[in-house]
Formats: structure tokens, sequence, C-alpha cells
């Protein structure tokens, strides 16, 4: 087992967002698994933090689910992913142990967006993760285990 960490951040508009994923990957599979992920979240005055962990815990997986697995398929003029038995996601077995949310309240500062930024370093954070794990830098989305596997055998 490969183990790496990796950084990203982001700022969408007033929310800034930054990301620290330790990954695992298996070598003889290419699986990724995200073993724990941290967030730090600045949003402006937070008015319910309940929610908003919630919201920024869901947005991250999401995003680690896309980044990981999801892609619609094609054959030469359909989709092929028509179900969600066809269309992968991210399953029990690979979400985190733990995700932490750090959140900075401003309450000098209008409460802002608190959703949909904490997907967007989540990708680049897995991809310095991988990096960090096995050599490799992925560019293309979804991470899944065989183009995982491949790209270290082409570097081997």
């Amino acid at each position: 087992m490969l183990v790496g960490r990796g950084m990203a951040y982001a700022q969408r508009k007033n929310t800034v967002v930054a990301s620290v994923v330790e990954v695992e990957v298996n070598r003889e599979t290419g699986r990724v698994w995200p073993r724990r992920i941290t967030v730090a979240h600045e949003c402006g005055l937070i008015v319910n933090p309940r929610a908003l962990k919630n919201t920024i815990e869901g947005a991250v997986m999401q995003a680690a689910s896309r980044t990981l697995y999801e892609e619609v398929q094609f054959d030469e003029s359909n989709v092929t992913s028509v179900d969600w038995a066809s269309y992968p996601i991210l399953d029990i077995m690979d979400t985190p142990e733990e995700i932490d949310v750090l959140m900075m309240d401003r309450p000098d500062e209008p409460p802002l967006g608190a959703g949909e930024p904490a997907t967007k370093p989540v990708a680049g954070a897995i991809a310095n993760a991988i990096f960090d794990a096995t050599g490799v830098f992925l560019r293309r989305v979804p991470f899944r285990p065989e183009r995982v596997k491949a790209a270290m055998d082409a570097k081997a």
C-alpha cells in the first residue's frame, strides 16, 4: 500500500476553501482510497454551524465520487451508463475514515457560499496525493483503478 498526501486551494467569489487529502493507493490494483480529508472553509458569517458542516461533508463526498469513479460511458451512438448499476459512484467501502471540517467564522462579514465551493479543491488534492504516493501525476478524471494502475505501470 502506498500512502500520500496532497493539498489544493480554491476561491469562489469570497469563499475560500483548502483541502488536504491522505490517500492509500493499492499498487497491485490501482485502487485509490481517500482515507482522510481535512477541509478548511471560510465563508463569512456562519449562521448554522451544524448545517454548514453537513453541507461541506456532502460536497466533499460528491466531489470525491466524481474524482474517483463517476463518468458517463458511451458506445458509438448511445450513452451506455443509463442507471445506477452502470454508472459508478463512490460506495461505502470507499468513503473516508474521517472528514475533518474546520470552519472559520467571520461575524464581521455577510454569509457567503457554502456548498459548491467545497467541491472545488477536492480533485486537485486527490491528484496531488496520488502523485505523492506514486510519483505519477494524473490529469484525467476519474482516477479509476485501471487508469491509476496503467499510469503506475507505464512509469515503472
